[in-house]
């Protein structure tokens, strides 16, 4: 009996503690790189503390991914003949191209993209070559047995690999340029006439001609993703020894993880197997370190301000840099600077530089009043999830319009970097620190985004696991796929329809011909003779 009793209580512990003793799943992740694999990494953790074992597979040549240190999960890497800076140039090579003083045209950017994009996927096929035709490492990814792959499209042949292993497999993106991936691939219903083409830098309440210029850029993106995803369905037919196209195999996605969601988006249609997820990474504050709490405490009631341009951009010329550190020392407020650069000539007492800064724990904190951010997904939702004001200096890809989302909802003044004075930042930040309408909007967001019914992280983790659960989610994809494009568009049934109608058409004018001169032979069968009778 009292073995009887204690075995009862173990069981009451543990149905109340909802601890499992069952295996998990068995994930294999593919990530992206720089923020990209920061937001991932949250999605791997979570995973981890349920009970699924993850493999992380990464070349050799990864910038960001630390595949030597210990960790809970598990590496898998392949060699490539790449070096890790030579990837990372990559990135800086495209900064470079959006940060050009004097700016170029729309069009000379556009071109020299083009160019960048041509050599980076070339680099992309060498890297997915390299891992694709490894015999021995697939036999060993089909050994492992996994039961669902994750990957960032930011690495092209994810989809690939799981077509080859037949994985069902789940994407973990922000957005494309124009939407271009999301709607060619993915099927997204984007109308142009209130959805923004990005990063066009506009709202869903446009006028004519802003209309007209999203549809043009909706044609112009649609033109160049087809151009860069045809030097790559060659690649993908030629791997899986059938014709096939990149987007064919990408859209047999099982569910798309979109990084953001309804309190950073404009309302727009959105498919089943789309989920948002943004802020997954968002966690409360932690404490700082003693060091960096004191310089924040020595602020007073004035609070501090935190300025972070991401983890790419960390050097800017003297001259931006001067004229940055000029502005700050114009405020009454600490700041806290992450810059790894040569120290500003014009730095002022009230700024301290640091190399690494725990961004989330300091927007967290009480007394941070406002942040400078470069309009990076990652960061933004950190200030909408602590509800801190924003000053926007965006630099490149989706930053411009993920700033002026922000402008739009009230939420920060948005500033070009490179052609911005000290005066234009000081009073830029001084609005938004002093005009209390910046932090109401930023408050109305972070109540939005905090009132959701699943944390954006369980949410990610549950399609996952969803996934694993059911051997996919085909039947969360539409037909759309199964389509070609005029029947999407229903050009065949518009010009059947018309057929029909212009040949009725033609058939009514031919009979009412036909009865019209039918009739008229009855009343005037010769026209000669009835006038011969009326004379």
């Amino acid at each position: 009996m009292q073995f009887l009793g204690k075995s009862c209580t173990l069981l009451v512990i543990f149905l109340l503690t909802g601890t499992s003793f069952t295996h998990g799943g068995n994930v294999l992740v593919l990530p992206g790189e720089y923020s990209h694999w920061l937001n991932m990494r949250n999605i791997v953790e979570e995973l981890l503390n349920r009970n699924h074992s993850v493999t992380l597979l990464v070349s050799s040549a990864s910038p960001t991914v630390n595949f030597t240190a210990q960790e809970r999960f598990e590496f898998l890497v392949f060699d490539v003949p790449l070096k890790a800076h030579e990837a990372h140039s990559l990135s800086e090579q495209m900064l470079n191209i959006w940060m050009q003083q004097p700016t170029p045209s729309r069009v000379t950017i556009g071109l020299q993209m083009m160019e960048l994009t041509g050599i980076i996927n070339e680099i992309h096929r060498t890297v997915c070559g390299t891992m694709l035709r490894n015999d021995a490492l697939m036999a060993r990814l089909r050994d492992l047995k996994f039961d669902v792959l994750l990957y960032d499209p930011m690495m092209v042949c994810g989809d690939l690999l799981a077509e080859i292993l037949e994985l069902p497999f789940v994407l973990s993106l922000r957005i494309s340029l124009g939407f271009s991936m999301e709607r060619m691939c993915g099927q997204m219903p984007t109308p142009p006439s209130y959805v923004p083409v990005p990063p066009t830098v506009m709202t869903d309440h446009m006028s004519f001609m802003e209309r007209v210029k999203n549809m043009i850029m909706h044609v112009v993106y649609s033109f160049a993703f087809r151009m860069v995803s045809k030097n790559l369905d060659n690649f993908y037919s030629e791997v899986l020894g059938k014709p096939s196209s990149m987007c064919e195999t990408m859209g047999k996605a099982d569910i798309w993880l979109i990084r953001t969601y309804w309190d950073f988006e404009y309302p727009r249609p959105l498919l089943p197997n789309f989920k948002f997820v943004g802020g997954l990474h968002c966690k409360p504050a932690k404490p700082l370190s003693k060091e960096l709490e004191k310089f924040v405490q020595s602020s007073g009631d004035h609070g501090i301000v935190v300025f972070s341009l991401g983890s790419i951009f960390k050097n800017l010329t003297m001259e931006r840099a001067n004229t940055i550190a000029s502005a700050l020392g114009q405020i009454p407020q600490k700041v806290v600077w992450r810059y790894s650069g040569k120290t500003p000539e014009t730095l002022a007492p009230n700024t301290k530089l640091y190399d690494w800064i725990p961004q989330n724990d300091l927007l967290g904190h009480p007394k941070t009043k406002a942040f400078i951010t470069h309009g990076g997904t990652n960061g933004l939702y950190e200030a909408i999830y602590h509800g801190v004001p924003m000053v926007g200096l965006p630099l490149f890809a989706d930053q411009p319009d993920n700033m002026m989302h922000m402008k739009t909802k009230g939420t920060a003044v948005v500033l070009d970097i490179n052609t911005m004075e000290s005066k234009d930042l000081a009073d830029a930040l001084k609005t938004v620190l002093n005009n209390p309408s910046y932090k109401e909007s930023i408050m109305r967001l972070s109540r939005i985004h905090h009132d959701q019914p699943m944390k954006p992280l369980d949410q990610a983790v549950f399609w996952i696991e969803f996934v694993m659960r059911n051997k996919g989610a085909k039947h969360l994809r539409v037909q759309a796929h199964d389509l070609s494009w005029y029947q999407y568009h229903c050009l065949d049934v518009v010009a059947f329809l018309l057929s029909v109608v212009a040949l009725i058409t033609f058939l009514f004018i031919k009979t009412c011909s036909f009865f019209f001169r039918k009739c008229l032979r009855k009343t005037r069968p010769d026209g000669k003779a009835q006038k011969n009778k009326k004379e």
